[in-house]
């Protein structure tokens, strides 16, 4: 491994530990190097507080091997202000003249601007090291900024014969219906930490009445989105707990102190439209649960990137169909006696 890669590699890592706290802000960590060795680290925290370079210098000891390093960033250091000043004037006030950096920000607000600072003031400047893991690792970010909507995570359980879930009337003299082991719903519960949001349709409200928290796991509950046409959900409903922002989607102008609703059109394209609105509420990621039925929706629109698919070992034998997703396996991992497989939308 070349040397800027190795120590691109760890600004990765250390970036990796915000994933979940710094929307609306990207994930960014910095390494400082003198003389082949770290002096220096740091990561973005939370949106509002110092941002990764900031903190990188600011654990630096002895400040006068500055003038004499290297500062690795995962993103295109800001040259704005914002809720913190910018870190590109931060690196040339230090006298770091080398800079190193994964991937060039999206953000119209920087978008080469941090660049350009930095070479206007004699610093030296590599951009592209290890450029597509950094632009995996912001593709929530770049997404919303590019494609002007969230990243789109599909999730659902299905049993080993292909069912979502049993037949209504057996679902609701025997709920909940678990599919899958504890592990692989800790693992849900950790990425809803992880995305800012996440959807589901009426009928899983309604036979289930989910809370879509992070109960298992520690961290912020994401945004609720529950499209419900004809405001069929009861307002004493877990959704309406107060413990997240909830908002409804329907085709029924309404008001209540409990929830925000957002008007769509059932007749046009619903996911389209969903997409456009989470949008404009600046949702960067999205995590849809589903039902089957909101689930194909978004798919027969090719509006998703990545599906998370658990598959349980019981049968069902009948019941309702999982989602008809045949393409694009990616990977496929054991968790205990379930399997998880992950797919990928690469042609959108």
């Amino acid at each position: 491994m070349k040397i800027h890669e190795k120590y691109m590699l760890r600004c990765i890592q250390l970036a990796k530990n915000g994933l979940g706290t710094t929307y609306p802000n990207p994930l960014v960590g910095s390494v400082i190097v003198s003389a082949n060795k770290i002096i220096g680290e740091g990561w973005h925290y939370k949106a509002g507080l110092p941002h990764a370079e900031v903190n990188a210098i600011t654990s630096v000891k002895d400040k006068s091997l500055l003038k004499d390093a290297t500062i690795y960033v995962s993103l295109e250091p800001c040259s704005h202000f914002g809720k913190t000043p910018p870190c590109a004037n931060l690196i040339i006030e230090n006298g770091i003249k080398k800079v190193v950096i994964g991937s060039t920000d999206p953000n119209p607000k920087v978008a080469g601007r941090g660049v350009k600072k930095l070479l206007e003031a004699g610093c030296e400047v590599i951009i592209g090291v290890l450029e597509n893991e950094c632009n995996e690792l912001n593709k929530r970010f770049f997404t919303f900024h590019s494609k002007k909507r969230p990243y789109i995570f599909l999730k659902w359980a299905q049993t080993a014969d292909g069912f979502i879930a049993p037949k209504d009337s057996t679902r609701k003299k025997t709920k909940p219906v678990w599919i899958t082991n504890i592990y692989s719903r800790q693992l849900v519960h950790r990425m809803r930490c992880e995305e800012q949001a996440i959807l589901v349709g009426t009928n899983t409200v309604l036979q289930d009445n989910p809370s879509l928290t992070a109960r298992e796991w520690i961290g912020k509950n994401p945004i609720r989105f529950i499209i419900d046409k004809n405001l069929k959900t009861p307002l004493d409903f877990a959704v309406f707990d107060g413990a997240e922002k909830t908002f409804i989607l329907t085709e029924n102008e309404t008001k209540s102190n409990k929830v925000q609703h957002l008007k769509i059109d059932f007749s046009k394209n619903v996911a389209l439209q969903i997409t456009k609105l989470l949008y404009k509420q600046e949702v960067q990621s999205i995590l849809i649960e589903g039902g089957a039925k909101t689930l194909q929706t978004f798919i027969d629109a090719n509006l998703w990137d990545e599906a998370y698919v658990f598959s349980g070992k019981q049968n069902f034998g009948d019941g309702i169909k999982a989602p008809i997703l045949q393409k694009f396996l990616v990977s496929e991992k054991k968790i205990k006696d379930d399997c998880l497989y992950l797919f990928k939308n690469q042609q959108f």
